[in-house]
């Protein structure tokens, strides 16, 4: 899967056991939805939120979004019986969690079948050591760095600048990146500090990855906005298309914009740019 193909700026966590949050994502402008069955839920409550939540996806109505569904682990009480349930309920990838190695994800291929898409959790130090055999799985579509469980597991400070953090989330950026699927970043426990937010948005998108996992509808505007090419970036990308085309057209193999070399590989970069502006544009049309 090529990110590129569908934005992800804003990937927002919704409780399956909610009926009322179920209804009200179907209007959110949010580029993806991860409908919550594991830590969003109480163990009493589970059952219950896998029954609404299969009727909520065959209802529909949530548009462009990306529907993902994060069910339990398949090692828990729940998990078997929710990989049963949601892999013909009409999500578009289910979202593992507690994911070490490749072998988890063929034991949950073997309940859904191949055909449905997978996205994993990485949120041990297990699952980032392991995270390039694991992004290069077949059937792997998306990696979400669980930053709260690797902070608890690494036994790191919650630091603002994420020092502590950083060869795990440049870990997971690169073994998704070399596997060409997407990578999302973790969670800002802080919903109501929306500077805080910004920040932790534009390391994110600085770093590489393509969006954000929000806990907060409040969050989404800033994270889109985040994760979205600037007008400057768009219109750079597209004098560096031209002036590499004209550049090419006369025999040469570079051309120069202000007062930069522009390389095929720039080029490549450009594209991508105008790429991801367009679907950006179009979920908006939507």
């Amino acid at each position: 899967m090529d990110s590129s193909m569908h934005p992800y700026r804003s990937v927002l966590y919704i409780p399956g056991s909610k009926e009322r949050a179920l209804d009200k994502a179907r209007s959110l402008p949010t580029d993806a939805i991860i409908f919550d069955l594991e830590d969003a839920v109480a163990p009493d409550a589970k059952a219950e939120a896998r029954h609404l939540l299969v009727a909520a996806l065959r209802q529909g109505g949530y548009g462009k979004r990306s529907k993902i569904v994060r069910i339990n682990a398949l090692t828990t009480e729940w998990g078997l019986e929710d990989a049963r349930a949601l892999r013909d309920a009409g999500a578009d990838a289910i979202l593992l969690p507690k994911v070490n190695t490749s072998s988890d994800i063929d034991n949950l291929s073997d309940v859904i079948g191949s055909d449905l898409p997978i996205w994993t959790m990485m949120e041990t130090p297990v699952s980032v050591f392991n995270a390039r055999e694991i992004a290069s799985h077949a059937q792997v579509a998306g990696l979400v760095a669980g930053t709260n469980d690797l902070t608890k597991d690494l036994g790191c400070r919650a630091r603002a600048d994420r020092l502590p953090l950083m060869m795990a989330l440049q870990m997971i950026v690169m073994a998704a990146r070399a596997a060409r699927i997407v990578a999302v970043d973790g969670v800002y426990n802080r919903f109501r500090d929306g500077d805080g937010l910004k920040a932790e948005c534009e390391q994110g998108r600085d770093l590489g990855f393509d969006g954000k996992t929000l806990i907060h509808p409040a969050q989404v505007e800033i994270a889109n906005t985040a994760f979205a090419p600037t007008n400057s970036e768009i219109e750079l990308a597209a004098r560096q298309i031209a002036a590499y085309e004209e550049s090419r057209a006369s025999g040469q193999g570079i051309a120069v914009v202000d007062g930069q070399i522009v390389e095929n590989l720039h080029v490549v970069a450009a594209q991508r740019i105008q790429a991801k502006a367009q679907a950006i544009a179009e979920m908006a049309a939507e």
